[in-house]
């Protein structure tokens, strides 16, 4: 078994909470990590980088002057690649990677980011979370005490508004559902913290359809 410290609001470590590693996969996987992310960053892109062939250039077909008896060099039609204003020889015609992982892959991915981030110590729960009202500086208060630095992403049972627009200003925070939860957002940043219902739920072994949005890239 994993454990995995449990604070309070105040930033007061109040125990320790457990998970099996078989819940997570049993071991890290990098290159299933690295497939879950490559996939995630390949839907992020636009896809815009377009340039012109030759055909697509709007010009004129007419031969620029007869073959012979002018003096100058051959030339055909002005959309030539060698003329300034004429397509190019090798266009970048990039289409659209399709890069869909199955469902159960994008499970074990996440997983497998959260189980690695288990055995790295860079995982929090926090008991009680909640905001009487919208205020960034209790919950930024609150990630400080607990040893948040660098960023982190929280993992909400259920969509809290206060917390969600509490934590929206913090830089390099993400909030999310941990129904929604995928590996590249787990990787990206330094620490995941979670509310205590969150852990129970991901750390339940018939969790069942939480996975459904894992990975949603």
């Amino acid at each position: 078994m994993l454990a995995v410290p449990v604070y309070n609001m105040k930033g007061d470590k109040i125990g320790e909470a457990e998970i099996d590693p078989a819940v997570l996969g049993g071991k890290v996987r990098p290159m299933l990590l690295k497939q879950a992310v490559v996939a995630y960053l390949a839907h992020k892109r636009q896809y815009s980088a377009r340039t012109k062939r030759r055909s697509d250039v709007v010009a004129s077909t007419k031969k620029m002057y007869r073959q012979k008896g002018t003096g100058n060099a051959r030339a055909g039609m002005s959309s030539t690649p060698i003329r300034r204003g004429g397509g190019r020889a090798f266009a970048t015609t990039e289409p659209r990677r399709s890069l869909v992982l199955p469902k159960k892959m994008k499970r074990l991915a996440r997983d497998s980011a959260l189980l690695a981030k288990i055995q790295s110590e860079k995982v929090m729960v926090v008991d009680g979370l909640q905001c009487d009202q919208p205020r960034t500086k209790a919950l930024a208060t609150m990630l400080t005490a607990i040893g948040i630095g660098k960023g982190c992403i929280l993992a909400m049972h259920d969509a809290d508004r206060n917390i969600i627009l509490s934590g929206r200003n913090i830089t390099n925070a993400d909030m999310r559902l941990v129904a929604d939860l995928n590996a590249y957002d787990i990787l990206r940043r330094e620490c995941v913290v979670m509310t205590k219902q969150a852990f129970d739920l991901l750390s339940d072994p018939t969790r069942g359809d939480l996975a459904d949005g894992a990975g949603k890239n």
